[in-house]
């Protein structure tokens, strides 16, 4: 299960650019190396975005431990444990999703259909807006603000600020879900010196 994890991750990291470079090419026009223009230092868009992800992936944490929300952060705890992903894994993974995805989404797609469409895509595609789930989807609604904010930050930073934000909210949000302690009556607990 970690295997094809970590090879999911490659892809996303090799393969979402690739398909980004093709929307650049046949829809606008544009070299790949227009994704990476910014006024902001590489520097700067990092720090930015390690501070702006740190920060979402730690409210996205405190929205599903709250009790309306508790079953979404089982769900999500038993699917993250079952890949039995260590520390480094989980860097490796945040890594791979958070630049992979930001070339493709923030990079790519961004420019074409606005901030706001590309945050409700982004979000639905990884299932957080269930019309069958109402848990679910009043998270994938915070999503939805933090992906648009995301968008924003590209817009006025670069895109390594989102990358880099991307990848910390998902080191917080699975550093979590794996240290999540699951009872079998679904109350769960963490921690919190572990946190």
């Amino acid at each position: 299960m970690k295997r094809r994890l970590i090879g999911l991750a490659w892809v996303t990291l090799l393969g979402f650019p690739l398909i980004g470079w093709l929307l650049l090419y046949f829809f606008r026009d544009e070299p790949l190396q227009l994704i990476f223009r910014s006024s902001s230092s590489i520097p700067l868009q990092v720090v930015i975005g390690l501070i702006s992800g740190t920060l979402l992936g730690l409210a996205a944490k405190w929205l599903i431990t709250r009790p309306f929300l508790n079953q979404v952060g089982i769900k999500y705890g038993r699917i993250i444990q079952n890949f039995g992903i260590s520390t480094a894994g989980i860097w490796f993974v945040s890594f791979c999703a958070g630049f992979g995805e930001e070339l493709l989404f923030r990079g790519a797609i961004q420019p074409l259909i606005g901030i706001w469409v590309t945050a409700f895509v982004f979000v639905a595609i990884h299932g957080y807006l269930d019309p069958r789930d109402w848990k679910i989807s009043v998270y994938g609604i915070f999503m939805t603000l933090a992906i648009a904010a995301l968008g924003y930050l590209t817009e006025y930073f670069g895109i390594w600020t989102a990358a880099t934000a991307h990848m910390m909210i998902d080191v917080v949000l699975f550093y979590y879900l794996t240290r999540l302690k699951i009872q079998p009556e679904n109350i769960y607990q963490v921690d919190s010196h572990e946190f």
